[in-house]
């Protein structure tokens, strides 16, 4: 009669009633480290011991019985011992039973391995028979040395020394030889990079100790994480200008696509927030694009997501992501109050990363430097992940401008690394298989869904950076300039309303833009754009860059407290200077400060270029641009005060007309 095992062990009264003897596990694997005479040993000890537990040895063909003394059957465990110490001593081997028997509990406790003689095995000793005051000083010489520069093997020497002679406890310790010393040294500092680099010294400490884990994450925007670093490449300011820009960039978990991407001059709070609402916008379609990267010619569900957001009619291959849940760093720009605001505002989950833990976001730092060796190194200016490995004029190559480059980073992000099967997205039932940020995003999406958040001219306004200023009689004065308009006549000297933030107004403002701020009107809805007061004296664009270099520029020329109206005409000198390039013969020191004021204005107006979604501009008033309103004359003349003459232009002199005049 058959049973199925299946339906054997699903029956309630199944149970297991008793079993025979556990065969003694061994591997050969264990001996492969060992000397051939002591495994030899231990493969003859298993012979033994085998046939002393099953009556059988480890060779014996199918269908063998055991010889009547090993039968277990009729004899006891102790009574085949006996017999096998006898035998044992008949082959001239002097081992007793006791000796029998105490192989036979090592071998069943830990198998082959168990019963090697240790006294053959060579011993793998770390430290050998230094003393444990000895290498704790150069445990504590090595923990010294993590944080630190990288120093030579003589420095750590010689800093156990000073060590062990400050340790006044007990019995003073003598110092190794130096032979000894390299090589306890050289075992307690394996794998920590004690002389070696000391980025990848600091990157290894900052390591969690234990495993890590991995975030199982089923939607598109479930987590994602933000990130900037220096772009390995050089890039054409303005005026021929070589400069280092930042890249900052927005990176999906569940399917690696890089929601935005943007280059600035430097990484503010302003550009993490607005880095969000590009990511929250499609991508279109630019002039000079192959029509392959269409959304609608990729393997995204272009018609199904046309269907709900009419937006992605002519957008790029790269999907839109809201994102539920943002990991960022301790970056200055990331937890700045700005961003959190942009968060809230969003309603996106924040969470910073612990101090030093780059472990807590992997992804976006391993795609930031995939972009350095998949795009960055096929540009000119490209300089290489650190100085060693950076080329001679390098800054003298034809460089892109930081706008043409941005466009050709958008080009590729779409064309090659949305299309590129990704190692961290393969499929779980056929681990061969990998697929693309796209393929995976295609897949989510049919789960996840997608529902679309648009964002207009004031969602741009509120994740600008904010600040709380009072309205004056003349103004808003924020960072040393001020503000006016007729529109913020109603608000002068009046309480916003605002009690927990003592009454004052809330501004928006763009550091990369100083001509206008915006200011939320607490007494009804809505954002008033107030231009800056001299913005018709300098027409042009600047940011807090170079206002705040003009403003230094002034205090080492021996103005300490410079006016408003002076810094923006120091601005406006250093913009002009710089268009018109150095002069042909010059110090060397006031060749660098050309330079350097060149440089400073070639970065104000990289960042004053738009290079994706940025908030609306207002048009300029009357008042910002110093032109008459209709009846500003008539309300002049009811003035006191000294009135200006009326001016008669002289007529343009005509020699016909003058010989006709009669005198």
């Amino acid at each position: 009669m058959l049973v199925d095992q299946v339906h054997l062990q699903s029956t309630q009264d199944f149970a297991v009633l008793g079993g025979g003897d556990r065969a003694a596990l061994g591997s050969a694997a264990l001996l492969d480290h060992l000397p051939e005479p002591v495994a030899e040993r231990a493969r003859w000890w298993q012979r033994h011991l085998v046939e002393l537990l099953t009556g059988l040895p480890p060779e014996a063909p199918a269908g063998a019985r055991p010889r009547p003394e090993y039968d277990p059957s009729r004899h006891s465990l102790a009574e085949r011992e006996r017999v096998k110490a006898a035998e044992l001593a008949e082959l001239g081997e002097k081992v007793t039973a006791r000796t029998v028997k105490r192989k036979r509990q090592r071998y069943e406790a830990g198998g082959i391995a168990a019963v090697v003689d240790g006294r053959l095995a060579p011993h793998a000793s770390l430290l050998g028979r230094a003393d444990p005051r000895v290498v704790t000083a150069i445990r504590q010489a090595i923990g010294e040395c993590v944080p630190a520069s990288t120093r030579t093997i003589e420095h750590a020497r010689w800093r156990t020394e000073q060590i062990l002679a400050a340790d006044k406890a007990g019995v003073p310790v003598e110092m190794p030889s130096r032979a000894t010393f390299y090589r306890i040294f050289e075992k307690l500092s394996h794998g920590i990079h004690v002389t070696g680099s000391a980025r990848t010294r600091r990157s290894l400490a900052d390591q969690p100790e234990g495993p890590f884990r991995y975030e199982q994450v089923a939607a598109p925007g479930e987590l994602m994480q933000i990130d900037s670093t220096p772009l390995d490449a050089l890039v054409r300011l303005d005026e021929g200008v070589a400069g280092r820009v930042e890249l900052c960039g927005l990176v999906d978990v569940a399917t690696r696509t890089i929601a935005a991407a943007v280059l600035r001059p430097t990484t503010k709070s302003v550009d993490a927030s607005l880095l969000l609402a590009r990511a929250l916008t499609p991508e279109p379609m630019r002039p000079g694009w192959t029509e392959a990267l269409a959304m609608s010619r990729s393997v995204l569900p272009h018609r199904r997501l046309l269907s709900l957001d009419e937006r992605l009619e002519h957008a790029a291959a790269r999907p839109v992501i809201i994102p539920e849940t943002i990991v960022c760093d301790r970056g200055k720009a990331f937890i700045s109050d700005n961003f959190r605001s942009a968060c809230r505002t969003l309603e996106i989950n924040f969470q910073p990363c612990h101090p030093r833990s780059p472990a807590e976001k992997p992804h976006v730092e391993r795609t930031l430097e995939s972009v350095a060796t998949l795009f960055c190194q096929f540009l000119p200016g490209y300089l290489g992940r650190t100085a060693e490995h950076r080329g001679r004029d390098v800054e003298d190559e034809p460089l892109w401008s930081m706008l043409e480059l941005q466009g050709l980073l958008d080009e590729w992000l779409v064309a090659r690394w949305q299309t590129r099967p990704h190692d961290g997205l393969r499929d779980p039932g056929v681990p061969g298989r990998t697929f693309t940020p796209n393929q995976k995003y295609a897949s989510l999406i049919e789960s996840a869904g997608y529902v679309p958040l648009a964002l207009d001219g004031d969602d741009y306004v509120e994740l600008l950076p904010a600040t709380w200023r009072v309205v004056n009689s003349y103004g808003i004065k924020v960072n040393n300039r001020v503000y006016d308009g007729p529109e913020l006549a109603p608000f002068r000297r009046q309480p916003s309303g605002i009690t927990r933030k003592r009454d004052l107004w809330e501004i928006h403002r763009d550091p990369y833009e100083a001509s206008w701020i915006w200011m939320r009107n607490h007494w009804a809805t809505g954002w008033i754009p107030v231009p800056w007061k001299h913005l018709g004296s300098v027409p042009q664009p600047f940011g807090d860059l170079a206002w705040d270099h003009a403003a230094a520029d002034l205090r080492r020329k021996g103005n300490p407290t410079p006016t408003e109206e002076e810094t923006a005409q120091a601005v406006a000198k250093l913009l002009v200077k710089a268009s018109q390039g150095p002069a042909d013969r010059q110090s060397a020191a006031e060749a660098r400060a050309s330079r350097r004021d060149r440089r400073v204005a070639a970065r104000t107006r990289a960042a004053a270029e738009s290079t994706g979604p940025r908030p609306p501009t207002p048009e300029p008033s009357a008042s910002a641009t110093g032109a008459k309103h209709p009846g500003d004359d008539e309300a002049a003349e009811g003035t006191e005060g000294p009135q200006m003459a009326k001016v008669i232009p002289l007529g343009v002199f005509d020699p016909f007309k003058e010989a006709d005049k009669r005198w």
